[in-house]
């Protein structure tokens, strides 16, 4: 454990480790207004996003995540952005936002972010512009 902890420590930002170590908004809405689930063919990771909206703002919005400490990270940190913005701020969200919110990324995690964003991407197009 010992030499497991001192190279992820050194590796991800207390940030990083809190949002895999605390994940916030884990699992699946009930009834979602938005799913999309999306998958890196390079590295496995899988990330399943569901989010409700009401009056074009997203109310609520939840994760799964099969991959690496930062595909884990990266959708805690988006659902945490995502709360309370409406459909067109969501949009414009990009994949620093979500390296900034976890403090940094290692550059060979930062495929990660690029998957929570894919898959806010996937769930937009399932409402009208």
């Amino acid at each position: 454990m010992g030499i497991l902890t001192f190279t992820i420590n050194n590796v991800y930002s207390t940030q990083v480790l809190d949002h895999f170590q605390t994940p916030r908004n884990p699992g699946e809405i009930a009834s979602p207004d938005a799913t999309a689930e999306v998958e890196n063919p390079a590295c496995g990771d899988i990330l399943k996003l569901t989010l409700k909206v009401a009056a074009g703002r997203i109310t609520e919005a939840r994760f799964k995540a099969k991959g690496c400490v930062a595909a884990i990270a990266c959708g805690s940190a988006l659902t945490e952005l995502l709360i309370g913005r409406t459909l067109n701020e969501a949009q414009t969200l990009r994949r620093a936002d979500v390296i900034t919110a976890l403090g940094s990324l290692p550059q060979a995690s930062t495929h990660a972010a690029h998957l929570a964003l894919d898959a806010l991407s996937a769930a937009l197009t399932q409402f009208p512009t």
